[in-house]
């Protein structure tokens, strides 16, 4: 067992959808979390430079104390993830977890049509992580859309209204017109605008968020490790299957982990009324170890991260790697 946090990082707060799928699924468990506001959003920006800038962020964390780092972004995800692994986990034995394989096969085992649709940040879709994750699947069909504006809408805490509406029936046009019957919401923001999202696409569209299930790999890697927190530990009994989940291409193995699905709209659950979840926000665990660093502005992030995950955040440190626009900015760029 290790009491040390889990180190989470995202380029702002959409990593906080995975940080609830977490404390949901192992509320004895302490978080470390750093959105890298200063430099989001990321997906505009060449992989070289966002693998950069999560290896800073990841070194921040790894020099922190964590015993695991989860990289809740799925740009950073497809830009630096193997480095990662080379670096922390063959290196320093610190497991490495992250978003993409975790949807995909999720999405592999819910689509009925074998028509999957996947929004991500331009960085994501460029990458083809999500191409070679769900490849090798017999009979899926795959239509891929950036959607850039959802996470300056995210990180800007706009997250309904008529200004959303229309940004997402832009964006979502192709994936309709490819009757998908599953979409992967590819990037930890996009839950925040699940609403709006499963509006556009239909009640028969099931919307797949890979916070839930990134969360599940985080308890089977910590589980496999002993790396559970004390707490953890004493609830976990001969039944766990101790397996660790690994990062491989999508297969019918993930087929138990299935979506949670909002009823009457075939989507996923989002966390926009985070302070009224289950887990250490409601049970009102302010104090419990959970501590919350920005890259950029700490009060613009507080403010947000807050209205996201509720009392669980408390201050917001500044995090050591500072720079850029950040958050306070992102309001001028969606009026631009």
């Amino acid at each position: 067992m290790n009491d040390a946090p889990i180190g989470i990082f995202d380029s702002g707060v959409g990593g906080l959808t995975v940080a609830r799928a977490i404390l949901d699924q192992l509320p004895g468990e302490r978080l470390l979390y750093i959105g890298d506001t200063a430099n989001s959003p990321y997906g505009p920006k060449p992989l070289e430079q966002v693998r950069s800038m999560a290896l800073n962020v990841m070194d921040e964390l790894v020099d922190s104390g964590v015993k695991m780092l989860v990289i809740a972004c799925n740009t950073a995800t497809a830009a630096a993830l193997d480095e990662a692994r080379e670096r922390y986990t063959k290196g320093m034995g610190i497991p490495v977890i992250e978003v993409i394989s975790p949807a995909a096969r999720t999405a592999a085992a819910l689509t009925r049509s074998g028509r999957v649709g996947v929004i991500a940040t331009a960085g994501t879709v460029n990458s083809g992580a999500y191409a070679r994750a769900l490849q090798g699947i017999p009979g899926l069909n795959l239509t891929q859309q950036a959607c850039p504006r959802f996470v300056q809408l995210a990180e800007a805490g706009i997250t309904t209204g008529p200004q959303v509406l229309d940004v997402a029936k832009e964006y979502l046009e192709p994936l309709q017109a490819a009757a998908v019957d599953t979409l992967v919401l590819g990037c930890t923001h996009y839950p925040l605008l699940a609403g709006p999202i499963s509006y556009v696409m239909g009640r028969n569209v099931a919307l797949v968020s890979s916070s839930e299930e990134t969360a599940k790999d985080v308890y089977r890697e910590l589980a496999a490790r002993n790396l559970l927190h004390t707490d953890t530990q004493a609830a976990v009994g001969s039944s766990d299957d101790g397996g660790a989940s690994g990062s491989g291409a999508a297969s019918g193995a993930g087929g138990a982990n299935a979506a949670k699905r909002v009823p009457g709209q075939g989507g996923t659950q989002g966390m926009a009324g985070g302070a009224a979840s289950s887990g250490a926000a409601s049970s009102g665990e302010v104090a419990s170890g959970h501590e919350f660093r920005a890259t950029g502005d700490p009060v613009a992030f507080q403010v947000l991260a807050k209205r996201f995950l509720g009392p669980v955040v408390g201050q917001v440190r500044q995090a050591h790697a500072t720079g850029g626009a950040g958050v306070k900015n992102l309001d001028r760029e969606i009026r631009e």
